[in-house]
């Protein structure tokens, strides 16, 4: 029921919240780390779960965070997202650099099934890990769960919502889709592998997502300016999780959008090329509107979203299908 969730802030003259708004003084809270059961892994699974103080029947966003962060980053997203009247759970993956695991590791070459191994050990133990936030499983809504990702991050939540990697020859591997999952959003998600550089086949040969058994709810985020290192194709390789899957979907474009857009794992941080508050807040709210209406709680902000892209004069736009 979406009765007890704050209202997302839109501004229609200018797009979502790009300024202060009063629902942005929300308080939320944070409980790290919590440890969750994770048999096999090398380094023990461990996850930051940010919620509103207040509030019942909240939707959640198990979130997986780019090559090297951990969860401690992305604090602008998430803190916006628990504003908004989301729960959101952050592991932090074995690609950590505080865990030391670099290019060269032999535990590296199955990095990325870790990853989706640690989203459904999340996703499975949900309950259990928000009793250890502070008894938070009494106040969610666990029938309205989405997956988001950023990068890697981006790939890792594209197999909980049915993406494949294919092989070397093309075949695509196991189904590693969660039902408990009902929507998702994909923020700067790779290509297809058609065109990795010899570096990324080198050492990302998994990086060859088929997404044309993504068949889950998505919005796909990709900056127009995003020219990867990976791939010799240009910013339209991170679009290609939108056309290349089937619908519903939907596609936000941020015209002068780079890899970060706008800075989304922290304020200063190095890897941001594109530094701008408002393009994050951009993401965060349009990502808050899209899984408001996808988890069927309120279309109303994400309805309004759509007609104010279409009249913002191209800095940004949306389309689906």
């Amino acid at each position: 029921m979406p009765s007890s969730h704050p209202g997302l802030g839109l501004d229609l003259d200018r797009g979502p919240s790009l300024g202060r708004d009063p629902d942005r003084d929300q308080r939320i809270v944070a409980v790290k780390p919590i440890t969750v059961p994770a048999p096999g892994r090398s380094v023990a699974l461990q996850v930051k779960v940010t919620a509103p103080l207040s509030g019942h029947d909240l939707p959640v966003i198990v979130f997986s965070h780019g090559n090297a962060w951990s969860l401690d980053g992305y604090e602008p997203l998430v803190d916006r997202w628990a504003a908004a009247g989301f729960v959101v759970v952050q592991p932090t993956h074995l690609d950590s650099r505080r865990n030391g695991i670099g290019w060269d590791d032999p535990r590296f070459a199955t990095v990325w099934r870790v990853r989706i191994a640690d989203l459904h050990a999340v996703l499975d133990g949900l309950g259990d890990l928000l009793v250890q936030a502070g008894g938070l499983e009494t106040r969610v809504d666990h029938e309205r769960i989405a997956v988001v990702g950023h990068s890697w991050g981006a790939q890792t939540a594209g197999a909980i919502l049915g993406a494949r990697v294919l092989d070397a020859d093309g075949v695509p591997g196991e189904d590693f889709s969660h039902p408990a999952v009902s929507a998702g959003a994909l923020l700067a998600a790779t290509g297809t592998g058609d065109t990795l550089t010899a570096f990324a086949a080198e050492h990302l040969p998994f990086m060859r997502p088929d997404y044309s058994t993504m068949t889950t709810p998505a919005l796909v985020v990709a900056g127009g300016r995003d020219q990867s290192q990976l791939s010799t194709r240009g910013p339209e390789w991170f679009t290609d999780a939108y056309h290349l899957s089937p619908s519903p979907k939907s596609l936000l474009t941020i015209a002068e959008g780079e890899h970060t857009l706008g800075g989304l794992a922290g304020e200063r941080a190095a890897e941001t090329t594109d530094e701008d508050p408002d393009r994050v807040a951009l993401v965060a709210d349009t990502v808050s509107a899209y899984l408001h209406a996808a988890l069927k709680l309120d279309a109303a902000a994400w309805a309004a979203l759509q007609d104010t892209a279409a009249a913002c004069g191209g800095t940004w736009s949306i389309v689906g299908k």
